[in-house]
Order: C-alpha cells, then sequence, then structure tokens
C-alpha cells in the first residue's frame, strides 16, 4: 500500500446516453459506481464517493487499509488480512423493501462485503461456497446458491427483501432459498464488519442499495451489472 497522498479523483460513465441508471430510481440509497467517484491515494483508494445524491461517500484514511484499485477494470481488491475496508460517517438505513446490487469477485469465504462496523448484527457475506449469510438487527438467515459456489468467477447478485422476504439473483437467475428475516438494515462498511473482523478478499467493482424492491428494479440492476 502506498501512503503518498496524490488527491486524484477519477470520473467517468460507463453508460450510453439513454440507458438505466440507478439513478433514475427515487428509492435509490446509495450507489459506488463502477470507475467513478474514486480518489487515489497512489495506486490505493481513500474514498469511493457515493453517486446517489446523498452523499454516503465511503473513505479509508489508514494507507494500510486501503483497497488497490485496477483503473482498466474499475476493481477494488480488498484484503481480509490487510483489514482493508472503506466506512462512511453517515449511515444507510432501510427498515422495509430493500435492494442490493453487487459485482464481485470473493477469493475467500467468510468475508463481508457490505455491513456496519459500529454495530453489532448487522452484515453480509460470503460465509461458505456457495452461501450468503445475513444478520439484522443480531437476527441471522442465509442464502444457498442452487448449485454454484462463488469463488469461481466474478459473479454479480442481486438480494432483495419484500415483504421481509429475502431473494437472491444469482448472475441473473433467482435462486430457490427465500429465508424471512425482518428489522432495520444498517449499513455503514464495505468489506470489514463490527469491530473490524470477518473482511472481504476479492474484488468488489459496483454496489447498489435501494429501499425498494421489485421486478423491473431487479431486472435493471442485473441488465447493468452483466455488462460491467
Amino acid at each position: 500500500m502506498l501512503a503518498l497522498k496524490l488527491g486524484l479523483s477519477l470520473v467517468n460513465s460507463n453508460n450510453p446516453s439513454g440507458e438505466w441508471l440507478p439513478t433514475d430510481e427515487t428509492s435509490l440509497q446509495a450507489w459506488y459506481q463502477n470507475k467513478v467517484g474514486i480518489t487515489l491515494n497512489g495506486s490505493d483508494v481513500s474514498q469511493w464517493a457515493d453517486s446517489s445524491t446523498n452523499s454516503i461517500d465511503m473513505v479509508q484514511a489508514t494507507a494500510t487499509e486501503q483497497p488497490a484499485y485496477n483503473a482498466s477494470t474499475g476493481a477494488l481488491t480488498f484484503a481480509s488480512g490487510d483489514k482493508t475496508n472503506l466506512q462512511t460517517t453517515g449511515q444507510i438505513v432501510v427498515d422495509s423493501d430493500f435492494t442490493l446490487g453487487i459485482r464481485f469477485f470473493p477469493t475467500t469465504t467468510n468475508g463481508t462485503f457490505v455491513a456496519d462496523n459500529t454495530s453489532a448484527g448487522e452484515l453480509f457475506k460470503i460465509s461458505a461456497a456457495g452461501t450468503i449469510s445475513i444478520k439484522i438487527d443480531n437476527a441471522a438467515t442465509s442464502i444457498t446458491l442452487d448449485s454454484a459456489e462463488f469463488g469461481n468467477q466474478e459473479d454479480y447478485i442481486v438480494l432483495t427483501r419484500k415483504s421481509d422476504v429475502f431473494y437472491l439473483y444469482y448472475n441473473g437467475t433467482l435462486q430457490a432459498a427465500t429465508p424471512t428475516l425482518a428489522g432495520i438494515i444498517d449499513i455503514d462498511a464495505i468489506g470489514i464488519r463490527r469491530t473490524d473482523t470477518n473482511g472481504f478478499s476479492g474484488t468488489i467493482k459496483e454496489i447498489q442499495i435501494f429501499n425498494s424492491s421489485d421486478v423491473a428494479l431487479t431486472n435493471n440492476i442485473n441488465a447493468r451489472l452483466s455488462q460491467l
């Protein structure tokens, strides 16, 4: 990791005019957009700015905990051994319907991709090769993929909650498991959970978070993430 602060902000867009964007949705809570809003400290990321209007920027002032950046692909590389992560002093809070879209490549299990690093019992993590664990208000559930496993390729998922029921789309395909878990979802970190544990290893290209859930939104997220 490099400690020289260059303050280089990268702004780019991956969407030709006229295509759907997360900002088209009034329910958008935060959008950590591929190749956009990146501030570099050498070749590492000190900030991933929120592309929504809510300005919930994810930052990391500690140089040794800054994820590496691939300018060609826009992927941030997290390493659990280095506790690389990004956090916000703001808070994403969703108390009802919820949608999370992410394109990533987990390389180990027990890695948290989004969570709350200031409140216990709030996390979304890869807990086994084909399983995502969820904790909300310290209550837990999990979703296991129908047949695939994480870690073999770059994947994209859309995880939605509708009337407290969770649904998971893996590379565009709806999975069979539909667990129920109520509660208020709190998110203030990427790549880590409270307190600085279960770090994510692998790459993340984009994250979208909404306080709504419907088929059209899911289809639009899947279409965008499939093209990154």
